[in-house]
């Protein structure tokens, strides 16, 4: 790897700001990129790219036609792939990544690697229907498979391929720093909010999807509510589903303690001003939010149908979603009343998720499929 560096084609889909974005541009932040470069192909519906920030550190965004429109999308990636010669294309769009490594095929891109970052849930069966359909056929056109954990990996992968020690496992690793528990930062940003300082306030990142269970979420909130009237619920993120859910605070009377901020650069600092981070999602890959709230110190609640490997702190519980928001928000209330928060920077850093030493991980990776496959 020596010279200019090896530019890898990353395929994003429709980049929205969520987590899997997130991932991709710590590990884009920290890596070293004299060795190693990140273009990135998106969908031209897509939102929310930070154009400035990547081509500052070198990189390139390119703009295709969204897969749905099959021929439009396989003609002009396949020209891209091949005008700018890339010798690695890393997907991110799970079972979708079929299309995009059928046209690096056809392009003749000898590496063609395809990233586990999620699983599913049967209660959106309907939604991943395609995805269940396409699973068993997404190692055809990839040479080389990674995952987020153990359990997104076997899902994508299956079993067989995993305990075969074929996938790589690369962790959704953070800035620890950045996200470090600030005392001077919460205060600000309390003040900011016009949240008072002994408020009980949960807070919640990710995008209004059906996935990320919004409406429990919500029904949590009034239970705690009820128990507590100085408390407040902060949603960061946007998505289809956001006029719903802020309906379902207005029925159940607690929309001036429900405070929508939409998509934010600043999640780091929202979380200082957090009490507790609650994410009931219906499943994840491994949710980097969930990491983030533990760098924080924050009290965290995630739901059994994401993987244990997401808990880093002792204090982080895993509550079933066969419990009712009522026994959701009696454990909520339990835990913080013995919860003392605390800066956690020496677990962190220890834990497999510090950003410095995964990003080497990554160029291990990347060296490891280039030295066999190149």
């Amino acid at each position: 790897m020596k010279g200019s560096p090896i530019r890898i084609a990353q395929i994003m889909g429709k980049w929205l700001g969520g987590g899997v974005e997130a991932v991709v541009m710590n590990y884009y932040r920290h890596i070293d990129r004299d060795k190693i470069q990140f273009d990135f192909i998106c969908d031209q519906d897509s939102t929310c790219i930070p154009y400035e920030e990547i081509e500052k550190m070198g990189g390139k965004v390119i703009l295709i036609p969204p897969y749905q429109k099959a021929i439009k999308y396989q003609k002009q990636l396949k020209k891209t792939l091949m005008e700018e010669n890339y010798k690695i294309v890393h997907s991110h769009i799970s079972t979708m990544s079929i299309f995009p490594l059928f046209a690096s095929k056809r392009a003749k891109v000898p590496i063609r690697i395809v990233h586990g970052h999620s699983t599913t849930n049967k209660k959106e069966w309907k939604k991943n229907i395609l995805k269940q359909i396409l699973r068993p056929f997404v190692k055809v056109f990839a040479t080389d498979y990674i995952c987020c954990s153990e359990l997104a990996g076997r899902w994508l992968f299956g079993n067989k391929t995993y305990n075969q020690g074929k996938v790589y496992l690369l962790n959704n690793a953070i800035d620890i720093e950045k996200f470090s528990y600030n005392e001077e930062i919460r205060n600000r940003m309390r003040k900011e909010l016009n949240i008072k300082k002994d408020t009980l306030v949960i807070g919640h990142v990710g995008r209004f999807v059906k996935q990320k269970n919004h409406q429990f979420l919500i029904r949590i909130f009034n239970e705690i509510h009820k128990q507590n009237k100085n408390s407040v619920l902060l949603l960061i993120g946007q998505g289809p589903l956001q006029e719903e859910i802020k309906t379902q605070a207005k029925l159940l009377d607690i929309e001036e303690s429900v405070k929508f901020l939409g998509q934010r650069n600043d999640a780091n600092a929202l979380y200082q001003a957090m009490d507790m981070f609650i994410l009931p999602s219906l499943y994840e890959g491994l949710p980097v939010v969930g990491v983030e709230g533990q760098a924080s110190g924050l009290l965290c609640l995630l739901s059994t149908d994401m993987t244990q490997e997401t808990k880093i702190l002792k204090s982080t519980i895993f509550i079933s979603l066969n419990k009712n928001e009522k026994e959701w928000a009696d454990i909520a209330i339990k835990q913080f009343s013995k919860f003392e928060r605390k800066e956690k920077n020496y677990e962190l850093e220890r834990s497999r998720f510090n950003i410095k030493k995964e990003s080497e991980n990554l160029i291990k990776i990347y060296d490891n499929i280039m030295k066999e496959r190149l």
